[in-house]
């Protein structure tokens, strides 16, 4: 789990991230980048009902958390970043979102 600090909590945030933040899209998600003055790298995630039943949802923004965990250590502090899973996020296994996050992250940088 990501602890507080790397959580976007209020809707001004991920407002501020979707609309000026640097895009990067693929397959099952789309990614928003933007930097901001703090020291830690903060993350949120959207997940519609598009997307599935909650149960669906639910695993797809777990296995979204489990990635961006894992890729923490290596990223630029003070950037918020904004995942939006789309439908085929639903099949997609855990090594596919881990490709998609990092490639995005990578090519906002």
């Amino acid at each position: 789990m990501l602890s507080r600090a790397n959580r976007l909590t209020r809707g001004d945030d991920y407002r501020h991230v979707v609309r000026r933040g640097r895009r990067c899209a693929g397959g099952v998600l789309v990614t928003h980048v933007v930097p901001h003055g703090g020291d830690d790298v903060r993350f949120g995630f959207i997940v519609a009902k598009s997307v599935g039943t909650a149960v669906t949802r639910n695993t797809v923004r777990r296995r979204l958390k489990a990635a961006c965990r894992d890729l923490l250590p290596a990223m630029e502090k003070g950037r918020d970043v904004v995942i939006r899973a789309l439908p085929p996020a639903a099949t997609a296994d855990y090594a596919t979102l881990h490709a998609q996050v990092q490639r995005c992250l990578e090519r906002t940088r």
